[in-house]
């Protein structure tokens, strides 16, 4: 989307008169445009192509296909930002949240307030300065599936089971990687090496999804200490705003050195610190999400030995980050969701 023209938005809402009230709003905001409304779920999907909007604002609660069901089919098929909002859920509630990001959402917001609330201007306006962030979000990513080539897959390795497993596991992900690492994690041995995660997540909301994962997988999920010992069958996530590695003695690191491609944590930080750490040993997995972070410190990874392996675009829910990681030379197969498990573990 550039500054020179309006923000076009799509919104969705099952009534009328909240629909009508929030277009007035956004209508009434400078350099925003209403290109289309929709009354349900299964309209905004069909109303999607023909609007070509820069952002989807998407009620949460509707009937019959509702909000999540929605973000979900659009992501699948034509992605574009969608940013879910709800005057029913409590966006600060944590499975709220979660399932918003499993959805492939950017964010979940609280409904507007009554335009005669003291606050509403100001409400508004942060309203449209997050769908104006959200609107530029890896716009390079969101290219419809049908207008691009999808990448030749590279040949899927045998599983070796005499190889020895890893010694650690860095695993990246971002718009739809709740749900993908469900899967992956669902999948992995009780017994496995320790796991450094890295999931695009707002700021706040890490201790809330390391519950949530945890709860979703069965797994011990632990916010990660600085100086503590990586322990085997754990999975580890960065507290907000600090990247996330590990030494060569197997001790977590914590770090507040300068985000890299505007995250903190990154994905690229953390594989790189794999690389450093443990080379040939380490094992890395890139999931779904947006833009490119991850591709660097796999091929980093990958040049010191380590294995790395990138999720498919047909079980992807936006071919970003995975689909960087394959151009840049970095992954040694690109595996469908649900086999990736067997091979990173």
């Amino acid at each position: 989307m550039s500054d020179a023209r309006a923000l076009r938005v799509l919104v969705v809402n099952d009534s009328r008169t909240q629909r009508a009230a929030l277009c007035a709003a956004l209508r009434a905001a400078d350099g925003v445009t209403v290109v289309a409304e929709a009354s349900s779920g299964a309209e905004a999907v069909r109303a999607v192509g023909p609007a070509r909007p820069d952002v989807v604002l998407m009620d949460v609660v509707m009937p019959h296909f509702d909000g999540y069901a929605a973000t979900r089919a659009i992501m699948a098929h034509a992605p574009v930002p969608i940013v879910l909002v709800s005057s029913v859920v409590d966006p600060r509630d944590v499975s709220v949240a979660m399932e918003a990001l499993r959805s492939g959402a950017l964010a979940i917001l609280e409904a507007l307030p009554s335009p005669l609330a003291p606050d509403f201007v100001a409400r508004r306006d942060a309203l449209v300065r997050t769908l104006r962030a959200m609107a530029r979000v890896s716009v390079s990513a969101l290219v419809p599936r049908a207008s691009r080539a999808l990448t030749p897959a590279l040949p899927r390795p045998a599983i070796d089971r005499a190889t020895p497993g890893p010694a650690v596991v860095g695993i990246a992900a971002s718009t739809g990687g709740p749900g993908a690492l469900v899967t992956v994690l669902r999948g992995a041995p009780v017994r496995c090496a320790p796991v450094l995660l890295v999931q695009h997540i707002a700021a706040g909301f890490s201790e809330g999804f390391a519950q949530w994962l945890a709860s979703a997988t069965g797994r011990p999920v632990d916010l990660a200490v600085h100086g503590r010992a990586a322990l085997e069958g754990h999975v580890y996530i960065a507290p907000g705003d600090r990247h996330l590695g590990i030494a060569a003695d197997g001790t977590l690191e914590l770090s507040d050195a300068p985000p890299e491609g505007l995250f903190r944590p990154s994905a690229t930080w953390m594989l790189r610190s794999l690389a450093r750490s443990f080379g040939d040993r380490a094992r890395a997995a890139v999931l779904t999400g947006m833009g490119s972070d991850g591709a660097a410190g796999a091929l980093a990874l990958r040049q010191a030995g380590g294995r790395v392996f990138a999720q498919d675009e047909a079980t992807s829910v936006v071919y970003g980050m995975p689909g960087e990681t394959v151009a840049l030379g970095a992954a040694h197969a690109v595996l469908p969701l649900d086999q990736i498990a067997a091979h990173l573990f």
